[in-house]
């Protein structure tokens, strides 16, 4: 899964990087180091442009709370539970199967985080001292530096208990698509600090589209299911680095760019 991320680009970057058309910077977002559910996030989407009088889609940057609200629910109460969706049966789901044909969207981040919680075997000394089996967080983006690329829907949800014309009643919530961990072997892995693959930190990792596939998911005209499909498979591997950081950030309070400092080693302890 992907339940934390970090997002720290400024929003003029992220219009050079997506080529983005249109961006109103009163709705500039602060950068954050832990990006946490239902908080807002950068999404990348392109549709037309309200009251614009034209029909055709337009590349934006725009800010949406993160945890996904179907638009037929009878309240946003899941949003929290809803912040991926799994690129296997994204097309099937209820949830998402709409917004998987006609509202796709590109959620950039500097990498995400997860935890690995530590084998007893291998530190035999504080068995027994612990009530809770110790977590290691890691921290996994690209090796080359780049932006990270996350596949994502959004959706609009109207909250009929407010008046028409209330600003407030319209949520724009979105979803990270996930699929399975790579098994490729990772930059620098020797057995301690980094594990050899992402799989072996968990089974799930967010869909990372490439830039060569940017224009193709965010296109709103393309709906084939197959052809969606297909830009979510086959991704090119290797193009990850992991590393431990502090457990600090473990508690969403806080948020500072040092919850990215690359650790020598686990403050947990050896965990592969």
């Amino acid at each position: 899964m992907c339940g934390r991320y970090a997002a720290s680009r400024q929003p003029e970057d992220l219009v050079s990087l997506f080529d983005i058309g249109r961006w109103e910077p009163t709705e500039a977002l602060a950068p954050d180091w832990n990006v946490a559910p239902t908080k807002e996030v950068y999404a990348v989407l392109e549709r037309p442009v309200k009251d614009s009088g034209s029909p055709e889609p337009v590349r934006q940057l725009r800010p949406l709370r993160w945890g996904l609200v179907p638009s037929w629910a009878k309240s946003p109460d899941t949003a929290a539970k809803m912040i991926n969706a799994r690129a296997e049966t994204v097309h099937e789901k209820s949830s998402y199967r709409r917004a998987f044909t006609s509202r796709r969207c590109l959620l950039p981040a500097d990498g995400y985080y997860e935890w690995v919680t530590a084998r007893p075997e291998l530190d035999l000394e504080q068995q027994g001292r612990r009530k809770r089996p110790r977590k290691q967080p890691y921290f996994v983006t690209p090796a080359d530096g780049s932006v990270l690329a996350m596949a994502g829907l959004y959706e609009f949800w109207r909250d009929s208990t407010l008046p028409e014309g209330d600003p407030r009643a319209w949520w724009a919530t979105c979803t990270v698509i996930t699929t399975e961990a790579e098994q490729a072997p990772l930059p620098s892995a020797d057995g301690g600090a980094v594990p050899s693959s992402l799989a072996d930190i968990h089974p799930r990792m967010p869909v990372a589209l490439p830039p060569d596939r940017w224009d193709a998911w965010l296109d709103p005209r393309r709906s084939g299911v197959d052809e969606l499909r297909a830009l979510l498979a086959d991704l090119p591997t290797g193009r990850h680095r992991a590393y431990p950081v502090s457990t600090a950030v473990s508690n969403v309070r806080n948020n500072a760019p040092e919850l990215l400092t690359e650790l020598e080693a686990p403050e947990e302890g050896t965990l592969f």
